[in-house]
């Protein structure tokens, strides 16, 4: 028999860089990869399915898994997890300095959807009391016009939810000041050329690793998913894939320990690395169901209540069901 070929989409990350270029491979597989943006492997993968393994976002998916929608499986690598305090941005002429000051006002944000926006609702409401539906949000494209949501949102009636016009920008809107704050994982431009412009938490390491110690929660942005129709026919195949993610993210790990010659392009890197495993431990970039059930069911209760699934998911549900306990040795 011969091997599958198959396409792989995604950020070339340090910790998928050895699938690109060959360090690594999915056994059984002949790999044809695409190094991609984020959004650009989102959008074609949601709109046209264009991938057979692909990052995706796991807001994206776990909205259309709830409504049968969705194409691909997933599996529980992932790719991309970043503390979402730093993506709160504010003018500092409308009287916010707390989070609690964002009731009732205007809130830009790329898509209602996104899974960074998800997060940093769910932390809002849970640490500060501050629900979605008082805040008045507007949607659009960060820098260019024209970008709407993935999918259809049927949200609680009493969330503010509209786009803004088709012309605009939220980049724009924000330094004119007709929006008086933004959600966003790329920061707008003018921050740190308007003084106007800011973070909510401007010290945001200090603020997300206090997250980190009260909740030990990592959020996870995005998943690695298989199409659907490709992982039925070939069962094997998600194992396979997620073992191979596994063996690139060890090889990163073993790359950025290296002391005698740095494998980044700064000059503590290795500290950084031992700092970081002080505070989150050894693996803190950890694949699998067991040591992210806490990330997965949160950002499962979140979706719920914010509307953007009809039912809490849990991580059976989000899952190919033979990557959810591998075998061991």
């Amino acid at each position: 028999m011969g091997r599958l070929t198959i396409s792989l989409a995604g950020v070339e990350y340090d910790r998928t860089r050895a699938l690109f270029n060959g360090a690594v491979t999915i056994n059984g597989c002949e790999t044809i990869t695409l190094a991609l943006s984020p959004e650009e492997a989102f959008h074609r993968a949601f709109r046209n399915g264009d991938f057979d393994v692909t990052e995706l976002s796991l807001a994206s998916h776990m909205h259309l898994v709830d409504r049968g929608q969705n194409n691909y499986v997933a599996i529980p690598v992932f790719p991309s997890r970043l503390f979402r305090h730093s993506a709160i941005y504010i003018r500092s002429d409308r009287g916010i300095d707390r989070p609690q000051d964002l009731r009732g006002k205007i809130v830009g944000v790329p898509e209602y959807q996104i899974t960074a926006a998800v997060w940093v609702r769910g932390i809002l409401e849970d640490d500060f009391g501050l629900r979605p539906s008082e805040i008045r949000w507007r949607t659009g494209g960060l820098i260019d016009p024209g970008r709407r949501e993935k999918t259809t949102l049927a949200l609680p009636r009493e969330v503010d939810l509209q786009p803004i016009a088709y012309g605009q920008t939220l980049n724009n809107l924000f330094e004119a000041g007709e929006i008086d704050a933004l959600i966003s994982v790329i920061p707008p431009r003018s921050l740190g050329k308007n003084l106007i412009i800011r973070r909510l938490f401007e010290d945001y390491r200090a603020v997300e690793e206090d997250y980190f110690r009260r909740t030990r929660i990592f959020p996870i942005m995005h998943v690695i998913g298989i199409r659907k129709v490709l992982a039925a026919r070939h069962p094997w195949l998600p194992v396979n894939v997620y073992n191979a993610y596994l063996e690139a993210k060890k090889l990163c790990y073993y790359n950025n320990e290296k002391l005698g010659h740095l494998y980044t392009t700064l000059p503590w890197a290795v500290d950084e690395l031992e700092r970081t495993r002080s505070l989150m431990g050894q693996d803190f970039w950890s694949y699998g169901i067991s040591t992210n059930r806490e990330e997965l069911e949160t950002i499962g209760r979140y979706m719920c209540s914010q509307g953007l699934t009809t039912r809490q998911l849990v991580p059976e549900d989000i899952f190919f069901a033979s990557t959810l306990e591998l075998a061991k040795t």
